[in-house]
């Protein structure tokens, strides 16, 4: 006899087992639900210690002492930054880390009433912030003074500086970013295949020492990342007016920071490849390592605008560093001696790497 079969049943199956399949797959978790949270949380945070700041600092020569300076420290707006050092209050200025000095003054009339003066010292490294603190600085006085106009004066001085360009802050940062992702990839997959292949297995059995093969097929995928590198800051000079403060030198050291980036990266790569089952896993690993090196070292933006606990994270990343050490060297015109301290911390990573690589790494 015919039985009837039940369809509803059968969807109701496949689509169980269909879910179910959905789920066990890590991939699918991760860039369906984890990355888009990691995104809005990350995006999320922007500013979420308040309004973007405008960093100033006291002029010491300033009347600290009347009502308006006390006005000032209370503007949410504002963060005053203190100096002991005139050199490197001077530095920041002309470097855009800082929007201006402020001087602040007063005064009587015959009539004793009081008047302020705000002498505001710029350069044109931070013309755009000036532009937006100068009507803020206005805004509050008409509210906190009665007759603005009449008691308080803004005066700026902005000097000239060698110009911050976007680029300045973008290319290194590319840099980064493409070593990063074509690295991890490129090494991961590679050692993966031939390990599957035995490929590494036969020339563990060869007369060739362990360590040559390993850097052999190393310094060929950082042989062609430094091309790309190469052709990065060559098309970022003559073509985007990227600056490198010391010439050839500039180029040099940046050359230098990127090996050292790529030797520690392809570290990661090797544990990457030592530790999954299957090269559908290697993608995921990657992205949890990769995602937020991308997203928190300074890569797209500066890592300012996250509030002091979640920069005090982004500091641990070794992409910042190499970023943050990037900048130093190619705009500011520090040496890579000068930068020692964003080399130790990537130096560490690479030391803790490569002992875990010690430990994990599988040739069959």
């Amino acid at each position: 006899m015919a039985t009837n079969y039940n369809q509803f049943k059968a969807l109701l199956a496949i689509s169980k087992a269909s879910l179910l399949a959905i789920l066990k797959n890590p991939g699918s978790l991760f860039f369906s639900l984890v990355f888009p949270l990691v995104f809005v949380w990350i995006f999320g945070s922007f500013g979420s210690g308040g309004l973007s700041k405008f960093r100033v600092a006291i002029d010491k020569n300033s009347d600290t002492t009347n009502v308006l300076y006390r006005v000032l420290q209370s503007l949410p707006l504002l963060k005053i930054e203190h100096y002991d050092n005139e050199t490197k209050q001077k530095t920041d200025l002309e470097k855009g880390r800082l929007v201006g000095v402020l001087k602040i003054s007063s005064s009587y009339d015959s009539a004793k009433q009081q008047h302020f003066n705000i002498e505001i010292t710029s350069t044109n490294a931070s013309t755009p912030e000036l532009m937006q603190l100068i009507p803020i600085l206005e805004n509050v006085s008409a509210k906190v003074f009665p007759n603005p106009n009449s008691f308080i004066t803004i005066e700026k001085n902005v000097y000239s500086v060698r110009t911050y360009k976007q680029i300045d802050f973008i290319l290194p940062g590319q840099i980064g970013f493409s070593i990063l992702f074509s690295t991890l990839f490129g090494i991961a997959f590679t050692f993966y295949n031939l390990r599957e292949q035995l490929v590494l297995k036969r020339f563990y059995a060869s007369p060739v020492n362990k360590l040559n093969i390993l850097l052999g097929i190393g310094f060929s995928r950082l042989f062609f990342q430094l091309i790309n590198v190469v052709v990065l800051i060559i098309v970022g000079k003559y073509f985007l007016g990227f600056t490198l403060s010391n010439g050839i030198v500039t180029f040099i050291e940046m050359i230098f920071l990127s090996i050292l980036l790529l030797l520690v990266l392809m570290g990661v790569a090797l544990i990457f490849s030592s530790i999954v089952k299957s090269d559908s896993t290697i993608p995921l690993l990657i992205n949890l390592f990769a995602l937020p090196q991308m997203l928190l070292s300074g890569t797209f933006f500066s890592i300012s605008v996250f509030p002091e606990w979640m920069q005090t994270l982004c500091k641990l990343l070794p992409l910042t560093h190499f970023n943050t050490a990037m900048r130093k060297i190619s705009f500011e015109g520090l040496s890579i001696i000068d930068t020692w301290q964003n080399i130790a911390v990537i130096g560490l990573w690479g030391f803790v790497i490569y002992f875990l690589v010690y430990k994990f790494f599988k040739w069959e």
